[in-house]
């Protein structure tokens, strides 16, 4: 698989899974990418809705995405300490376009306490049924939410302390 070059600004796009294109994020500075992971940065930057609305994000944000787990982190720096917004999804893909992903709904936000909630379970069954998501994928999403609850309450990736304040600064390098 490609992946995008350390220093390269790209464009992230989430997709529902009937193909439908349903978030894109104007820009993000990589700050590592492999095949297996990428981490990026961004600050205040634009998103568009697939409904044509638009916004600015309000702080700092480091974004996790892997090749191998069905969710991607983004740990936003805020003046009472980091939240992180976890997005159930597919691993990602990237292209010369952008990196890619399918957004199946389920979020986790994480507090920086290190308690969460899980968000929108009503919207993940109202698509489940509109796009008729396949079993496999319920079964590998309800297993991938067991799996960042335990990368969240062990600390690991993204939660490990400190790993957000690093890969800030190297981001500040790039700005």
């Amino acid at each position: 698989m490609r992946f995008p070059q350390t220093g390269s600004n790209i464009i992230v796009q989430s997709y529902k899974h009937n193909g439908i294109l349903h978030r894109v994020w104007e820009e993000t500075i990589i700050l590592k990418g492999t095949s297996h992971e990428v981490i990026g940065g961004n600050d205040r930057i634009m998103v568009q809705e697939s409904d044509g609305r638009q916004w600015r994000t309000r702080e700092p944000a480091i974004c996790y995405f892997t090749a191998d787990h069905w969710f991607n982190v983004i740990g936003m720096l805020r003046n009472d300490g980091i939240y992180y917004y976890c997005n159930l999804g597919t691993p990602f893909t990237y292209d010369e376009e952008a990196l890619k992903y399918i957004d199946y709904d389920l979020d986790i936000k994480v507090f920086p306490d290190k308690t969460y909630k899980l968000l929108d379970e009503d919207e993940f069954t109202l698509h489940k049924q509109q796009m008729n998501y396949p079993e496999e994928v319920e079964i590998i999403l309800r297993r991938s939410v067991d799996e960042l609850i335990s990368w969240i309450t062990q600390k690991k990736g993204p939660f490990e302390p400190g790993f957000v304040e690093y890969w800030y600064e190297r981001f500040l390098q790039y700005r």
